[in-house]
């Protein structure tokens, strides 16, 4: 059979058609997405401005730093290639890795570094000032290498570079974006920003001239903030999300026994802990008037019965800023154990009569509501009265800033090197130094710490903080979380690091 000239002309249309719909299908098929479930929206997404825990979440594909971590804590390189310090500890002269983009097409060389550096240091409300208020200037030495000048010696500043004091923006878009930079980062990341719904999604897409693309295999990442972890999780295992952080300790049985599912873990950096309101408490309660009335609630507390009783043993209990896994952990101080009878005699030493009423201000969550309510039913037979108020994360540390509250329940997701989880809280005046505890002895022993980069020596100034800290209790350091990631089984080479975040170069997508 011959076919008319016009049916032919309409069949190859046909044909054209179906394989175009076949060659999208395909392409569509090609681009692969991965959707991350976050436990809250972040905030800004401006390293110089930004402060919580998600944010760091999405920076970690989306703007690269100066340096990162490995597994075992050590610093590793990233956009600079090497590090090297003047004798006299005041001059760090730092390579940059050649090559280097930012999203923009923008160079990162050494004057790019510099404005990063400046713009850290110099931005109005800039939070990572303080992280790098011993630089006192930085200076061009080459077109990829600059040198951080100090006022003084300050061994942590390599481990500041490995967080957002590292990161490193495109000084075209930041100079033109002023402070609405945030709204659309440019940085020298894996992954470029495409756009932010708040509270809904924030979508970034591979950058194609990467100086590590070799090993960038995934197309695009969706993160979605999802608060309630029983959704989070539901929503992991009908497939809409393939990976989400912070699964509940209680429903790690649950994961573990779906065969679709796989858990990383790690024990954090960071610490929960209960900071109790010294210096700023408008009411002058018993916890802000004596040391004695604050360890008689810290002996109310038995640590490895919350691990036991909220997190099913997962977690690890401790009474210091870093875990006692940590190598700067001291281990002449262990835990107290839990004696009731002692914190009854201490609140009779201290003249104040049960029961002691405290303001317990409780960011909201499963866990810290949790571990709230056991605190609550174990200071009780104490004496004490821990009237708990439940608060938005956001609200509580503006109460906390403000002094607004007597006992506050606040998680540190860490730093690598113990100077980060201690001066910011515990140092006079300190920007996170929420209790307002002034101690002049442990303020010279942070001070001291930073002057040093032997680790025996400033492992024994660190004993001299941690006995001060342990007898003064401006803040009850009570467990070290299990960061527990889980993620679909299609989702190849994920690696949890001790940081709690979520790196993306080198994962695939079955």
């Amino acid at each position: 059979m011959i076919m008319g000239s016009s049916v032919m002309k309409m069949f190859r249309l046909a044909a054209a058609a179906a394989a175009l719909v076949l060659s999208l299908a395909a392409s569509a098929q090609a681009q692969t997405t991965l959707r991350i479930g976050l436990a809250e929206d972040p905030d800004i997404l401006d390293p110089t401005m930004a402060r919580t825990y998600v944010g760091r979440i999405v920076f970690a594909a989306l703007c690269d730093k100066l340096f990162d971590i490995d597994e075992k804590l050590n610093i590793v390189p990233q956009l600079a290639l090497s590090h090297e310090t003047s004798d006299d500890g005041k001059e760090v002269t730092i390579k940059l890795r050649p090559g280097v983009k930012f999203q923009d097409g923008e160079p990162l060389d050494a004057e790019a570094a510099k404005f990063s550096l400046e713009r850290h240091l110099t931005f109005p409300g800039s939070f990572r000032k303080p992280e790098l208020a011993s630089v006192d200037h930085v200076e061009v030495v080459d077109p990829l290498t600059i040198k951080l000048v100090l006022k003084a010696p300050f061994s942590p500043l390599i481990a500041q570079l490995t967080d957002r004091s590292g990161m490193m923006v495109s000084p075209k878009a930041a100079k033109a974006a002023g402070d609405k930079f945030g709204l659309h980062p440019v940085c020298a990341g894996p992954y470029k920003f495409v756009e932010r719904v708040q509270q809904d999604r924030i979508v970034l897409e591979k950058f194609a001239d990467y100086w590590n693309k070799d090993n960038v295999f995934i197309d695009r990442i969706v993160y979605l903030p999802i608060v309630d972890a029983t959704v989070r999780l539901a929503n992991l295992k009908s497939g809409g999300l393939d990976l989400i952080e912070r699964v509940l300790a209680t429903d790690l049985k649950d994961v573990r026994a779906d065969s679709r599912l796989k858990v990383s873990s790690a024990i954090e950096l960071g610490y929960q802990g209960i900071t109790l309101n010294i210096g700023k408490d408008k009411a002058k309660g018993p916890l802000s008037q004596s040391s004695k009335v604050r360890q008689a609630l810290d002996l109310a507390i038995d640590r490895e019965a919350i691990n036991q009783v909220v997190f099913n043993g997962e977690f690890k209990p401790g009474n210091q800023w870093i875990s006692p896994d940590h190598p700067y952990y001291q281990k002449d101080f262990p835990i107290r154990p839990r004696n009731v009878e002692r914190a009854k005699a201490l609140l009779k030493e201290a003249g104040v009569t049960p029961p002691v009423s405290v303001d317990f201000m409780v960011p909201k969550g499963p866990e810290t509501e949790g571990t709230a309510q056991v605190v609550q039913a174990m200071a009780a037979e104490a004496g004490f009265d821990m009237k708990i108020r439940v608060t938005e994360f956001a609200t509580s540390l503006k109460q906390a800033e403000a002094g607004e509250y007597q006992a506050y329940m606040l998680a540190w997701s860490g730093r690598i090197d113990p100077d980060g989880n201690s001066y910011v809280f515990l140092h006079k005046d300190a920007p996170q130094n929420y209790s307002a505890w002034a101690n002049p002895e442990a303020d010279k022993a942070l001070d001291d710490a930073r002057l040093t980069t032997d680790m025996t020596q400033r492992r024994a100034i660190y004993a001299k903080l941690a006995k001060l800290e342990l007898e003064d209790e401006a803040i009850l350091y009570i467990y070290h979380r299990r960061i527990i990631i889980a993620h679909t089984t299609k989702l190849d080479g994920y690696k949890q690091m001790p940081d709690g975040l979520v790196r993306v170069v080198g994962l695939k997508l079955k």
